[in-house]
């Protein structure tokens, strides 16, 4: 009762009512709308140099203010915590990937609660605020249906949240949540299903919800695709229409997008192309087999941001039909660099890698036809990645201006109308983004938040640069870091220089060479002056420690694939005694979540009662390229190990009785590749079959209880094929010994997912 500023008195007459008005940004307030893509490199749009077909993004450019030297953190988790909060990451708990918990305050795996994203803060102001996409902000050992949810969407300022959380998903069978929920998908591929699709349909009917009851009420939109992050897949049309394309490739395919984005003013005519990267061949020495495989990696590459690129289309078509496009401030950027990922030749299907098969060409091109379809998960080589690049060196993961320069275009009709169609060449890097749109909307960000006192906001805003191309650059001294990959930009005396150095993990941090650059004249990195000018070069690292100090920064930690190792306790998902107990019905399990079976022995029992024809999965994970299910189907219990499409299907010898019974997996490793599996019903052995290969790595994708989520792992029914019975719960037992194998293979698929 503190608060009410009426009167009270003893009765109605001598009483005075007071109604408290909740926050309101005014009636002629923009909505904003943030559309983030993921591992697109500074060359792929077409308004950045490409062939790809992007009308709708080059329609943002032609209307808005395109960047041409606006730089992110190397990795997608940073750049998405720094974009929201208009902090440094390292600051607020998020050097690397969410995936990640290390025990500094540098890695929490969680934006700190001391710092406010911009969507609390604009839902403080009245905003109605909604997400869709790719979140990855959450340790994601926390992302399964047991939460907590303190991380996710709804808990960071989201009214409405729909989308997936990891690092990447599944672009035709998503693991997908609903505000705090996890869902399944409406509709699947053979329906004309695709995430990128769903997600834009979501949030425009979000919108909708919003302004058909509340028009006065602006919005904020935050629309992070899983595009365009491997597995790069795309419905067929669109596959279709790049065949051939690049089978010139990527020598060709580069040196033309690098001569058009100089056409363009992208970049200076004097920009240097840069050279091959290490492990990227000359086109022409290439196998036949290896130009095929990569060519059509890198028309499924198209297919899917020239598809992605419609999906924006359909958004922005959609805001115009409200009649809101004009008022909208809306920003598109790239969250880092093309990716490296796919290695020297590639990646028909990525789990074979973690499991120790390279995968040659020569093997792969036998299914280059599912290249970009719902049976695979590829990605590119590294040719068509620095392609994506150009003119820089090196990708994703680095910092190096091939991992950290980006596209970045801002479009706002009615606050932009004089600058439409330019382009702006100052620096500006990804936390500068939300100051900026804060000093736009002349709102500021709180000290407090929720009781919690805030660290300040450390990027700059650019408005200046936007109102006037001849404007100075407002943000002159940059820090980049990453798994102990260390850059600085800075101005002196008008050249923008930058000390940059390439760590390798193990390596001595004071020791290891630094690289210096004149950006002004060489903003391609290709003039090391490193030895040239030793005194400019030292002022420089000098700074970097500065500011790593003063944006907590350290300790440098170079660890990553080892990060990703769960950690058992009997406060998490992991417990000491490696037991794991599920009871149905239950929502898909997120991988870090789930049972980890690859690489060891285990045991698996089902407690189920069942009539007569009461079939269905019992337990599964994986997808249909990798998995293992254990079903009953036509009165047998059935156990299909999927080892990359060669199945090894073990059917039991007796009918599982009508009524209560018991039934049971054994998997048993007998050497570092091979292994058996055997079924029982009631604790009597009913069949085994032997495992070629046992994987060491089974999926990136988690599993389901009671049914078969996502692409079905046999062949022998068709998803989700859920038990008809009553299944009781299914325990699975783990032995307790952890097994380097199996963490080393889940760590190194965590991260291709990042």
């Amino acid at each position: 009762m503190t608060d009410f500023k009426g009167k009270i008195g003893r009765t109605l007459a001598d009483s005075e009512p007071h109604f408290a008005e909740p926050p309101h940004p005014g009636d002629d307030a923009p909505n904003v709308v943030i559309v983030l893509m993921d591992d697109t490199g500074f060359a792929q749009f077409g308004c950045y140099g490409s062939d790809i077909d992007t009308p709708n993004v080059d329609a943002l450019a032609a209307g808005g203010v395109q960047f041409t030297n606006f730089h992110v953190t190397p990795l997608c988790s940073p750049t998405r915590a720094a974009l929201l909060t208009g902090r440094s990451q390292h600051a607020v708990g998020m050097r690397g990937v969410s995936n990640w918990r290390t025990g500094f305050p540098h890695q929490l795996g969680h934006i700190s609660n001391s710092a406010s994203t911009i969507a609390e803060v604009l839902h403080g102001e009245g905003y109605a605020t909604f997400c869709a996409g790719k979140w990855h902000l959450a340790p994601t050992e926390n992302i399964s249906a047991a939460g907590p949810f303190d991380q996710w969407p709804l808990a960071r300022g989201f009214d409405r949240y729909y989308g997936f959380l990891e690092g990447e998903t599944d672009q035709f069978h998503p693991e997908l949540v609903r505000d705090n929920t996890h869902i399944g998908p409406p509709a699947k591929p053979e329906e004309g299903y695709h995430v990128s699709e769903d997600l834009v349909d979501q949030l425009l009917q979000m919108i909708n919800d919003s302004k058909g009851v509340r028009p006065d009420r602006p919005f904020f939109a935050y629309l992070p695709f899983g595009a365009t992050h491997a597995p790069h897949q795309a419905p067929q049309k669109y596959l279709d229409k790049y065949k051939g394309r690049y089978d010139e490739g990527w020598d060709v395919i580069r040196k033309r997008w690098y001569e058009r984005q100089i056409e363009l003013g992208v970049i200076d005519a004097d920009t240097t192309l840069a050279p091959r990267n290490p492990g990227v061949d000359a086109w022409e020495d290439m196998p036949e087999t290896h130009r095929a495989l990569a060519c059509r990696l890198q028309e499924a590459f198209a297919a899917f941001l020239d598809h992605t690129d419609d999906q924006i289309g359909r958004f922005m078509d959609g805001v115009r039909h409200m009649g809101q496009l004009d008022n909208t401030i809306f920003v598109l950027l790239a969250d880092n660099g093309a990716s490296q990922e796919g290695g020297p030749f590639g990646v028909m299907h990525e789990m074979k890698f973690f499991n120790g098969i390279l995968e040659m060409p020569e093997e792969a091109v036998e299914r280059i036809d599912d290249i970009g379809g719902p049976n695979s998960h590829t990605n590119y080589p590294w040719g068509w990645a620095q392609c994506g690049n150009s003119p820089f060196r090196w990708y994703k993961q680095n910092t190096h201006e091939g991992g950290v320069h980006v596209p970045m275009i801002m479009h706002w009709p009615d606050g932009l109308d004089s600058a439409a169609g330019t382009k702006r060449s100052q620096f500006v890097n990804v936390s500068d983004i939300t100051p900026t749109i804060y000093d736009l909307l002349g709102v500021t960000a709180p000290e407090t938040y929720r009781g919690i006192e805030q660290m300040p906001v450390t990027g700059q805003s650019f408005r200046s640069v936007l109102e006037d191309a001849d404007a100075p650059a407002v943000n002159t001294l940059q820090y980049f870091e990453n798994a102990g990959s260390r850059a600085l930009i800075a101005e002196i005396d008008g050249v923008w220089w930058k000390a940059v150095t390439k760590h390798r993990q193990g390596d001595d941090f004071d020791t290891e060479p630094w690289e210096l650059y004149n950006l002004s004249s060489d903003p391609s990195e290709c003039s090391d002056l490193a030895e040239a000018e030793p005194q400019r070069k030292d002022e420089l690292i000098a700074l970097w420690w500065s500011e790593a100090e003063q944006h907590g920064v350290l300790p440098l930690d170079d660890r990553m694939l080892e990060l990703f190792a769960s950690h058992p306790n009997d406060h998490s998902p992991h417990r000491l005694d490696r037991t794991y107990v599920y009871r149905p019905p239950m929502s898909s399990i997120p991988a870090q979540a789930s049972a980890t079976v690859g690489a060891r022995s285990f045991d698996l029992t089902a407690r189920v009662t069942r009539t007569a024809g009461d079939d269905g999965v019992l337990w599964a994970t994986g997808t249909a390229n990798s998995g293992f299910s254990v079903f009953v189907q036509n009165g047998r219990l059935c156990a299909d190990y999927n080892s990359f499409d060669n199945h090894t299907i073990v059917e039991s010898d007796i009918e599982v009785p009508v009524g209560d019974s018991t039934l049971s997996v054994h998997m048993e490793r007998d050497s570092r590749t091979t292994g058996w599996v055997e079924v029982s019903i009631d604790g009597k052995p009913a069949g085994r079959g032997v495992i070629d290969f046992y994987m060491r790595m089974v999926s990136s994708i988690g599993s389901s209880v009671g049914q078969d989520h996502g692409s079905a792992v046999s062949t022998r029914y068709e998803a989700p094929f859920a038990f008809a019975g009553t299944l009781h719960d299914v325990t699975i037992t783990l032995p307790q010994k952890r097994n380097r194998t199996t963490d080393e293979a889940n760590a190194a698929s965590e991260m291709s997912r990042q």
